[in-house]
Formats: structure tokens, C-alpha cells, sequence
């Protein structure tokens, strides 16, 4: 079986190899110290090589990570004691660990695949199949995930509480909560893992789970930063429509 050739790894502007051999770990107290934060495993995760691939390893017992192309148009939720195959050449992954949000970037040299974000129908035209949000909808994603945007160099960010970003947005907490569920029940119902709980319920990680979601997949990006300066207006001009 051939050897796979390394992988680098990014994290905050730093830049690590990864060899064939033992495993190279991700965590706490690991070959990639992500942070000191007490909500984080010593080992989270683990990139490895096995059967000419190499593989990202939730070893942890807790906490997920979503995977996505570099793209956003493949996405998967790596639970704990699962593990992926990586067949692209840049991989995005992200999770989160109390309030704060990570994400690392994996670079391969392997001639793997390269996606799309279109989807080629029958008759040879080109259609873009996004989740569709409403304007307010929309505001609320771009309010939790706004400091994930927004941070120069991609490694770790903040993942606001529910009144802070009912605040951004000059909403009242019963506004707030009532969107929160109706996006979630949205993307659950097109199979997102992780949203799924009763009211007051898993808030945090449901919160945290969105953003990385959201932020992976490219439902929202730094040009939607401008919607948190229409505050209550796109939900007025919802219910004008």
C-alpha cells in the first residue's frame, strides 16, 4: 500500500505537519493545543492514517465537530467514537467547547476530489440549492455567528448568549427565542444533526451547533454582517410582505 504524504494543519495563523505514524492529536493537551479551556478534552480529536487515507477520529466522549469541504457544500457532524475519511484537499472543521468556537483548517498534497456549490439538473442548466431563510431569520444566524465572521484570523471565537444577541438585534427575548426555534425546526426537518430538543433545553449547544453549521456551510458569511444594522427592520418588512 502506498504511503499517504503529509497533511499540514492551520490553526490562528500557525501551521502544523502532520506524518504517517502515531497519531497526531487535537485538544486541550495535545500535538495541537487548541486552548486551556476546562470545557475541551485533552484529546478531542485525532488525524490518522489507515488503509492508504487518512482519517479525523472524534475520540472524545462529549463534544462534535462538523466537517465541511472548502466549499460548504459537503458537510458532516463527526460525533463521539465516530471517524471520517478525508478526500478533499482542504478540509474545514469546527466545534465548540462551552461558549467558544474553534475551527482548524487540514490541507492535503493527495489529488483528492473538488466539489461544487451547484447541482447539474437534466436539462444542462445550473440551479444553487441553499437553505432558504427569512430576512429576520437570517439576522438572528448572523447575530450568534457574528463574531465568528468577523474574527481576522479564523481559530477561536465567542458564541454570544441568548439576551446578548436579542440586544444586537433590539428584539425582546420572547422575539428571540421564538426564531431561534422556528430556524432550528427548519434545518432539523433537512436532516441537520444537533438542533433537536425542547424549550430551554441543550440552549448553549444548540446555539454553538447553528453557528458551526451556518458558518460551514456558507448559509451566512462576513457580507451578511450588514443585516445586525437593520436591528427590528427586517422583521417589519416581513410582516408588510
Amino acid at each position: 500500500m502506498h504511503a499517504v504524504r503529509p497533511l499540514k494543519v492551520e490553526f490562528c495563523g500557525e501551521w502544523y505537519t502532520v506524518e504517517e505514524g502515531a497519531p497526531f492529536t487535537i485538544g486541550r493537551e495535545s500535538d495541537l493545543t487548541i486552548d486551556d479551556n476546562p470545557y475541551l478534552h485533552r484529546t478531542f480529536l485525532t488525524l490518522s492514517s489507515e488503509f492508504g487515507l487518512w482519517w479525523l477520529s472524534n475520540v472524545g466522549q462529549l463534544l462534535s465537530a462538523t466537517v465541511s469541504d472548502a466549499t460548504g457544500s459537503v458537510q458532516a457532524w463527526v460525533a463521539p467514537g465516530a471517524k471520517l475519511p478525508l478526500v478533499f484537499q482542504t478540509v474545514h472543521v469546527m466545534f465548540s467547547a462551552g461558549s467558544t468556537t474553534y475551527d482548524f483548517t487540514v490541507h492535503a498534497e493527495e489529488d483528492f476530489y473538488n466539489t461544487s456549490l451547484t447541482a447539474e439538473p437534466a436539462d444542462g442548466g445550473t440551479t444553487i440549492l441553499p437553505v432558504t431563510l427569512t430576512t429576520s431569520q437570517r439576522q438572528l444566524v448572523v447575530a450568534l455567528a457574528e463574531h465568528v465572521l468577523s474574527q481576522p484570523v479564523a481559530g477561536r471565537a465567542t458564541v454570544p448568549t441568548s439576551a446578548e444577541a436579542a440586544g444586537r438585534l433590539g428584539w425582546s427575548m420572547t422575539t428571540f427565542n421564538r426564531k431561534l426555534d422556528n430556524v432550528c425546526e427548519k434545518l432539523d426537518k433537512i436532516g441537520v444533526d444537533g438542533l433537536r430538543g425542547g424549550r430551554g433545553k441543550l440552549a448553549t449547544n444548540r446555539r454553538a451547533r447553528l453557528v458551526e453549521y451556518a458558518v460551514a456551510t456558507r448559509l451566512v458569511s462576513a457580507d451578511d454582517l450588514a443585516l445586525l444594522d437593520r436591528g427590528a427592520d427586517g422583521e417589519a418588512e416581513e410582516a408588510r410582505a
